[in-house]
């Protein structure tokens, strides 16, 4: 009986899973064990041709190429994907009361500078002023004392600062601490909507599928207590137009906030800014630890 063309098909796959056999960690051989099976059963149900796979080899090695301390394309890939959001919603199972989990997005630096309560991550005094302040709770409300909140936003401009070579180095980047009482305040921007950057792959994948690039304006938080799960979320602006057609799949209604305006100079004079400034409120609730 001759060998067809499916016959064949059918036997390299399992000639790669016959391969997996001598893998010595369990949960590496599972993992390959299904990313193989899933990949060869979507290149046989599309029918690919030899051109498409060499574009989508092309793709990925454009996206690799775009990677630099400074942006991660594959992340990004990652977030318009859904990926990150589903691989968050797998892990992160908020329940309980606790704040939602989002995606921690391609833009995070290490070294942060630590701040006092209520100081101004605005290195550079563009933007209008925003006074973000509230507490850091257990899911039973207790108030949970020098917790870290590791703070990052985009410019006034919607670029972040390795962005942007016209902005100071770790501009509106931030760490700050809870005091005794839970209680955590910053001086931030009104965080303004952007495009997520489209002059790479990810860019050109977005146009041909003709999809928005823009993001809902927000602010990145990492909250880290010991004891506690970290939370990687943001707290988005309410009202922003792209709140319901975020590329990146990351909004969730728990985390839209109102940024209220206030032109009282004796207000904003207390808070160390000008008027008019935005003031907005959120308590961030920590699971405990293994649960």
């Amino acid at each position: 009986m001759p060998v067809t063309n499916e016959v064949a098909g059918e036997k390299i796959t399992q000639n790669v899973l016959a391969s997996f056999e001598n893998a010595p960690d369990a949960r590496l051989k599972e993992v390959m064990t299904s990313l193989v099976l899933h990949l060869h059963a979507f290149l046989r149900e599309v029918n690919v041709t030899e051109e498409e796979w060499m574009a989508g080899i092309q793709f990925l090695t454009r996206t690799g190429q775009m990677c630099d301390d400074a942006r991660q394309e594959f992340i990004l890939l990652s977030d318009t994907l859904g990926v990150s959001m589903l691989v968050d919603a797998i892990n992160h199972r908020a329940g309980g009361g606790s704040t939602e989990n989002t995606i921690f997005g391609p833009f995070y630096r290490d070294g942060a500078e630590e701040m006092p309560v209520g100081a101004s991550i605005n290195k550079d005094g563009k933007g209008d002023p925003a006074v973000v302040q509230g507490r850091v709770l257990s899911t039973e409300g207790a108030p949970i004392a020098n917790a870290t909140l590791d703070i990052w936003e985009g410019g006034a401009n919607g670029l972040y600062e390795q962005q942007d070579p016209d902005q100071p180095e770790m501009n509106l980047r931030g760490i700050f601490h809870t005091d005794d009482q839970g209680y955590y305040r910053f001086v931030a921007i009104r965080p303004v909507s952007y495009p997520i950057p489209d002059d790479g792959p990810v860019g050109a994948m977005l146009r041909a599928l003709q999809r928005k690039h823009w993001r809902p304006g927000h602010i990145h938080l990492l909250v880290k207590a010991p004891g506690y799960n970290p939370l990687t979320t943001h707290i988005f602006a309410s009202g922003d137009e792209f709140l319901v057609s975020d590329p990146v799949f990351g909004v969730k209604d728990s985390l839209v906030v109102d940024f209220n305006r206030n032109e009282s100079e004796e207000e904003a004079a207390k808070y160390g800014v000008q008027a008019p400034f935005y003031t907005a409120n959120f308590d961030f609730i920590l699971k405990p630890s293994g649960k």
